[in-house]
Parts: C-alpha cells; sequence; structure tokens
C-alpha cells in the first residue's frame, strides 16, 4: 500500500482528491522527496534506513543537529490545493529523546498565506507537541500551564501515528494515534480556550509543501525516523 510515490487524482473535477503515499519500500526517490533546508544547513542528515521500519523494510532517518544551521528536511510539494491532511508514522525509538522544553520543529510546511519564507511549524516546546506561525510566532496552544496540559508529549521507543489538518477557514486539528489532541485544534466551531495566540489572526493558511525533519532553535539535537507517510484531501486515520 506504501510502495513507491503515487499522485492520485480522481478524474471529475472540482471534486477531485489529491493523495501522496510514500512508504520508502523501493528505495528514497529523491527527485520526488528532496531535501529542504532553509537559508542554512550544517550537520543535519537524511538517509533511507533499512534496520527500523514501521511497516515494510525502509523508513527515513533524519539526524537533527543543534542549532538553527542544524536543520534538515525531506517532503513533497504534491498537495491537496483544497484542506490539506497530514499522516505520518514517526519514531524516536532509537534516540530515545523525549522532547524538552527547548523549542524545535519536526514537520514545517511553506505557507504563502503569511508571506514569502515563511512556515507553519509542528513540533514541540514545553515538552509537549504543538504549532507554531512563522510570522508572528503565535503557539498552539498557548504555553500556559492549562495550554501545556490540553496537549500530549511526543512518546519515545515506539511508533506513534501522528495526522492533523489545516482546513480552507483556517482551522487546525490533531490526533495522536487516532486520539484528537484538544490542545491542537482551532477554528471550524471547536471550543479551545487556549488557543488565543492562535486564534488573535486571521491568517487562513495555505502551504506549498510538507517536509519531515528537524529543526532546533537551541542547543537540542535529536533523530527522527518517518514512514507511511500519506498527505490527502480527506481524512486517512491511523
Amino acid at each position: 500500500m506504501f510502495g513507491q510515490a503515487t499522485f492520485l487524482a480522481l478524474a471529475l473535477a472540482p471534486f477531485a482528491v489529491a493523495q501522496v503515499s510514500e512508504g520508502f519500500e523501493n528505495g528514497w526517490d529523491q527527485t520526488a522527496w528532496p531535501t529542504y533546508a532553509k537559508d542554512c544547513s550544517q550537520g543535519g542528515k537524511v538517509s533511507l534506513d533499512s534496520s527500523t521500519a514501521h511497516t515494510g523494510k525502509n523508513s527515513i532517518r533524519v539526524d537533527g543537529a543543534g542549532g538553527y544551521c542544524g536543520h534538515i528536511f525531506v517532503g513533497t510539494n504534491k498537495i491537496p490545493s483544497g484542506d490539506v491532511y497530514v499522516r505520518t508514522y514517526l519514531s524516536l525509538s532509537k534516540a530515545r529523546k523525549a522532547l524538552t522544553d527547548a523549542h524545535i520543529s519536526f514537520i514545517t510546511m511553506p505557507d504563502s498565506a503569511q508571506g514569502n519564507g515563511k512556515h507553519i511549524r509542528v513540533g514541540g516546546q514545553s515538552k509537549i507537541l504543538m504549532f507554531n506561525r512563522e510570522s508572528d510566532d503565535a503557539t498552539l496552544p498557548d504555553l500556559s500551564p492549562n495550554g501545556i496540559s490540553s496537549s500530549h508529549p511526543l512518546p519515545t521507543n515506539t511508533w506513534t501515528c501522528f495526522e492533523y489538518h489545516l482546513g480552507t477557514d483556517g482551522s487546525v486539528e490533531t490526533w495522536l494515534n487516532n486520539m484528537t489532541v484538544p490542545g491542537l485544534t482551532a477554528g471550524g466551531g471547536a471550543s479551545n480556550p487556549n488557543a488565543g495566540q492562535w486564534t488573535r489572526s486571521s491568517i487562513k493558511p495555505k502551504i506549498t509543501a510538507v517536509y519531515f525533519g528537524w529543526e532546533s532553535y537551541g542547543g537540542d539535537a535529536n533523530t527522527f525516523w518517518y514512514d507511511d507517510i500519506v498527505i490527502s484531501g480527506s481524512r486517512i486515520g491511523c
């Protein structure tokens, strides 16, 4: 199911639903899945790993270094033009290093709605999962005690299913192993009292690519593995 990268489109526009899936079983196609590093890259590395996988035999390994220039990502610009759902299995199983208080990102998405060179970033801070909007540095959830408790840490030593939805109306939904993460929801009628920073802006994300990897805004370094990635216009699930 997750072999060579595919791009599927239903024939009947405007109801077309695009989907990209990749499990790296036929290797790493660096043309379809290029590396990405904004501004600089020193020390980060992407490689195909045949020693661990969620399914099959291969996964993508990202060794991220400390400091901003230690960042490196790998991903695709084949994404739906409307609602975007992203699902990946990820693992810190070998590194056994949980998210710390430091701010890091493990998914980054160029966002034309914010302006040239700006991103929506998915990562961690205060030991929990969070979103970060680069143009105003807003976080989802707010990093207050209540906001922190409304999110979750990223499990270690296991493959974890992580999925999120960016709606055309600016809404956000997030699931961890198919369970909704209350703090990582916003808009679309969702009630999240810890989304004040995120909802202060009327920006509706218009992402142009999705990249998986590592970026640190301090000294933290870590290793992530990614497998069974799907990017779709509808909910995928685990």
